[in-house]
Order: C-alpha cells, then structure tokens, then sequence
C-alpha cells in the first residue's frame, strides 16, 4: 500500500514539475520592420518602445504564471519581399505573434496575406500580425483580416480629426497634395481632398503629386510647384526623412507653409527640421505627445529615456504588446487563434486611457490629439523637444468613439472562431 501511494505522489510530483516547466515555457514573439535604409532610425525606436514594453512585461512575472515573452528581431529592409522572408522565419523559430508597421502599408498587406495562407494551410502552427502604425484604411477594412489587428487610428480617423482642426482655420485656401507613392501616400491625398473638399467648400485643391518613398533627397523640384501654383498649405503623408526634407527644401525656399500630416511629432526628426527651419507650421494627429502632463504617461516616459536616452514617443506601441499579454492572460493560451479571440472586442486600461480593439474589423480605438510644431512660449508649449526650443502646442483632442468610421470588412473567420 505504501508503494502504491509513494508511486502516486511520484507521478503528481511529475505531472507538477511538466505544468511549472510547461508554465515557465517562453513565448516566442517576433518584431519586422526597417533596421537599415533610409528609415533605420524610425525602425530603432519602434523596437525599442516594443522590447521595453515586454521587458517590462516579464520583470513583473510575464504570462501564464511564469512564462516570459521572447521578442527576435527581423530586419526587413523596407522592402515587400523581405518582410515575407523574414515572416517566414518568424514562424519557423516557433513565433505567435509578429509586431510591425514600421514599413508602410504594402509590407504589412503582404504579411497579412502570407498569414492568411499559411494559417489556413498550418492551423497548428498560425502567427498573428500585430501592426502599430501602417495606416491604411484597407488594413481593416476590405482587406481585413481575422489574423491581422491594428492598435493606431487608421488614416481616416486621423483625417477626421484634423479636418475638425481645418474647418476652423480660414487661413487654409489653397492647398497642394504631396505624397509618397505608395498605397497609404495615396489614400492619404484622397481622404484630405474629400473631406476637406466636405466641410470646406471654399478651399482650392492646386496641386497634386506623388513621389517614390525613401528615395528623394532633393525635395527643391516639388517645393517650386507648390510655390508656382500658390498653395498656402500641404496635405501630406510624408514621415521619417520624406517629411525632414521637404520641410527643410521649403524652408530654404523661403516659404512659411503650413504642412498637415498624421504622425510627424510620434518619430524623430521633425521638430528639430522645424526649430532649424524656422518657418512652416506643422500640423499633426497622434495619440499623445511629449508636452502633455500625464500622471500615467509620465513615469513610463521618465524609465524609456533612462534606459534608452531617447524619448519616450508612442504609448501605443508600448501598448501594443502590453495588450497581447493581456489577451494571453485572458485565453489562459499561447495559441494565436485564442489570442485573437481574447483580444476582440478588449476594452484595454492603457496609459492614455481606456481603448477598444472592435470585433468587427480589428480596429483600435483610440484618441487623437491635433497639436502643432511651435516655439516655447511657456503658456502654450512650456518646453522644447529634441533639444530645441520648439515643442508641442494641442489644438484639439477627439476621443477615439468619436472618430469610429463604418467599415467595409467582411471578415473571413477560420474553424474555431
């Protein structure tokens, strides 16, 4: 009898030890985006708002009672065809998840469509893309995916808010449309011509063109047809060098245009293009920026820079694998199947507040802030980013129900879901 019951402690014993080690199993995660080119520097701090974020996340016991998150790092170079290369490497070192967005919208649609195949093929072996920054409606919208969730307002809501902060300004007349040719670059320059052209009737569209992305170091030729046709303000899409160069090609022209995008503060670069420039007024759309006082924001800023010496820039890219932990908690699962289904319809406690990741198209939710590039004038803007004396001036805040748009996703849901 005593054996019998030494032989049963023995086996739960074991069956103990595989649960604890099953439990302290790390979860494989994997980051793809630009970390050479011309956009290296946008790549190096959405990585590491990312790892910190999970650093952060396994310090304090990591998911499912013990196991920590493991982040690799792919370089895709911001090309299409690499982003699938290194997606294929992702999934085969075991990788659930893969955060990205750092390279336009052609590489995360090229992902997702990848996802999708293989997901379908290898239901045991699915990943889930993760995009914190490309913006294109389609993303999830006609092209949306059941594998793919977007944790950034999409280039219509941010155009929403900024018309708002348009409609206002009657200094606005006459407005040229540059962009870089992509497929965000053109939606981008729709989307402000129809919704500009809706809420003010009386502006004039004088000008239009599209450039390669990444490629043009001169932006004199272009800056020439904007003075030629007497535009007063830009729509563009522009980021990373793109938008630095124009601003600084216009400047040198003399021109003190102003410039509506839809992330400019959120990467490097741009104000200190503004303070050098000393002219344009450049307007943007984000979920944050540096000259708000947040007590939840704040402590989280003051340890990114003290870990990194770089400015905190984005809460939602620290967020975003802080709610993928979350939805891992919540299915009690590593598998990417149940993480999704644990992340549709989340109402998430960010940093910024709460957000909402909707079921029917895998859209975040999120508010917006308009704030414009100005000096410091210790009323307005009280201190200077980037080492200058420019910084953030808000103009509007719209709350992230409020910029909900109908969406055109008819989402194909796989077996389980």
């Amino acid at each position: 009898m005593k054996q019998v019951v030494a032989s049963i402690a023995v086996a739960a014993f074991g069956i103990l030890g595989a649960s604890q080690a099953a439990a302290q199993e790390s979860i494989k995660l994997a980051f793809i985006d630009p970390l050479s080119g011309p956009f290296a520097d946008v790549g190096e701090i959405m990585l590491s708002h990312i790892r910190f974020a999970i650093d952060d996340i396994n310090a304090k016991g990591g998911v499912l009672n013990g196991s920590k998150l493991e982040l690799m790092t792919l370089d895709n170079k911001l090309s299409a065809q690499e982003s699938l290369t290194a997606l294929q490497a992702a999934i085969d070192a075991g990788a659930k998840v893969v955060f990205t967005g750092g390279s336009g919208s052609s590489a995360v649609s090229a992902m997702v469509e990848a996802a999708n195949k293989h997901n379908e093929r290898n239901p045991d072996k699915a990943i889930l893309i993760v995009n914190h920054s490309s913006i294109d409606p389609d993303l999830t919208g006609k092209n949306c995916s059941f594998w793919h969730f977007t944790t950034e307002a999409n280039t219509a809501m941010k155009m929403k808010a900024l018309t708002g902060f348009m409609k206002e300004k009657q200094d606005i007349k006459k407005v040229y449309l540059l962009n870089q040719d992509y497929a965000h670059g053109r939606v981008w320059a729709k989307l402000g011509k129809e919704m500009l052209s809706s809420a003010r009737s009386d502006v004039q569209f004088v000008g239009e063109d599209f450039h390669a992305i990444g490629k043009v170091k001169d932006f004199s030729p272009y800056v020439a047809k904007i003075k030629a046709s007497g535009a007063d303000t830009v729509i563009s899409g522009n980021w990373g060098s793109d938008l630095n160069l124009l601003l600084k090609s216009a400047a040198d022209s003399g021109m003190n245009l102003r410039y509506i995008n839809h992330s400019a503060g959120a990467l490097p670069g741009a104000v200190f293009a503004v303070s050098q420039a000393k002219l344009g007024q450049l307007t943007w759309v984000g979920e944050w920026h540096q000259n708000i006082e947040s007590p939840n924001v704040t402590p989280v800023a003051s340890a990114y820079k003290q870990r990194f010496n770089k400015p905190f820039l984005a809460p939602r890219m620290d967020m975003t694998p802080r709610m993928v932990a979350a939805a891992i908690n919540k299915a009690n699962s590593s598998s990417p199947l149940k993480i999704a289904l644990a992340l549709e319809g989340m109402t998430y406690a960010s940093i910024i507040g709460d957000v909402t990741m909707r079921k029917e198209d895998h859209q975040l939710l999120l508010p917006q802030i308009v704030s414009t590039v100005a000096p410091v004038d210790n009323k307005t803007v009280k201190s200077g980013v980037e080492g200058t004396s420019y910084g953030f001036r808000t103009e509007t805040t719209v709350e992230g129900k409020d910029l909900a748009l109908p969406t055109e996703c008819k989402m194909r849901r796989p077996a389980g879901a």
